[in-house]
């Protein structure tokens, strides 16, 4: 099957997203599909007000036009409610295509932590973003029931994987500093919360993985921190590996990469009761989840390796690119796939 993929998140930026796109595109092409992306980098591009390091593009609607035309996709999906997934989404409708659509990112969250806009206008807009599509897909129940709440139609589930050779349990000693060594991976910005971890009370030693446009003060405001910048493949691993417990300070994650992938390097995972981390370990005994995030450390620090990674397993990419697959609506009922379920 010829699958088109609408995405405004993409290379170079480094996030899970990103990471989940990427690797659901390389599976589905094992399993025999073509994939072909439209992203920012076909485009001009502007900074993003407030956070430069993503790049807004000015998609012109000939120019998509032809490149839909050309690639005459059997199913589209648009994975993000930016600019490049907005045109898509209106070439689609003005089209009659059937497409699908992902919600990965709660922006109304983001946006009323930056700028106080009420969150309820937010989901207004993306309940109207979504309403033509033939799927929503999430990661998780949690964020289903909570759409469904909101007023959205055909939300359905779409899981998240892990490497599991990638991401493994490695050497403790590649990170310096007192022990226990708690890690944060991830955005450095407002909405994730990123300050209710470095202001916790509790020895050892913290370190940041990522980026964003909070980095500058936090990292003037607690010095003891070591912000370490973006990382990614095995040097990313070995970040993980060697660190004592991941720390899931967000509030606002629909489903958080990153604590598979600490899970899957034998890490347990401290965070709050919400919406991502409840998902993710469940009752797995592989985290420990509390409103007083120090006590959630103490906690996590308790866990055997074993646990954490073996649950981790539990989470497979080429699961998630069959789910994904099943959930898109082709253009013609002649592509079904009696195995699949969809075009082949």
């Amino acid at each position: 099957m010829k699958i088109l993929l609408a995405t405004d998140a993409w290379a170079p930026q480094v996030n899970g997203v990103v990471r989940t796109l990427q690797t659901t595109v390389s599976h589905l092409e094992r399993l025999g599909h073509e994939v072909r992306v439209i992203e920012p980098g076909m485009f001009r591009t502007i900074p993003c007000p407030s956070y430069p390091e993503i790049r807004l593009a000015w998609v012109r609607r000939t120019e998509l036009s032809r490149w839909m035309d050309e690639f005459s996709p059997d199913a589209v999906h648009v994975a993000t409610e930016g600019p490049v997934g907005l045109a898509v989404r209106n070439e689609c409708v003005r089209r009659s295509w059937p497409f699908t659509t992902s919600f990965a990112t709660k922006f109304p969250e983001y946006i009323y932590a930056r700028a106080r806009v009420p969150v309820g206008w937010t989901y207004a807009l993306l309940r109207w973003f979504h309403a033509p599509s033939r799927a929503v897909m999430v990661a998780t129940d949690s964020v289903k029931r909570e759409l469904e709440e909101r007023g959205f139609r055909h939300v359905v589930r779409w899981m998240r994987g892990v490497d599991v050779e990638l991401f493994r349990p490695g050497r403790k000693d590649f990170l310096e500093g007192a022990r226990p060594i708690l890690l944060y991976v991830g955005r450095v910005a407002v909405e994730k919360n990123v300050g209710a971890f470095l202001a916790l009370d509790v020895p050892g030693t913290k370190y940041v993985v990522g980026d964003g446009p909070q980095r500058a003060t936090l990292q003037r405001r607690y010095p003891a921190v070591r912000f370490v910048g973006m990382k990614s493949g095995a040097e990313l691993a070995a970040h993980y590996a060697a660190a004592d417990v991941l720390v899931m300070p967000s509030r606002t994650e629909t489903f958080g990469l990153v604590m598979l992938e600490a899970l899957a390097c034998g890490v347990p995972v401290a965070a709050y009761p919400v919406t991502g981390p409840r998902d993710v370990l469940g009752d797995s005994g592989a985290g420990a989840m509390d409103e007083d995030l120090a006590e959630a450390v103490r906690r996590a620090l308790s866990i055997p390796a074993e646990v954490c990674r073996q649950h981790a397993l539990r989470f497979s990419w080429e699961q998630t690119a069959r789910m994904f697959l099943g959930n898109l609506h082709p253009r013609t009922a002649a592509v079904a796939d009696p195995v699949l379920g969809v075009a082949s």
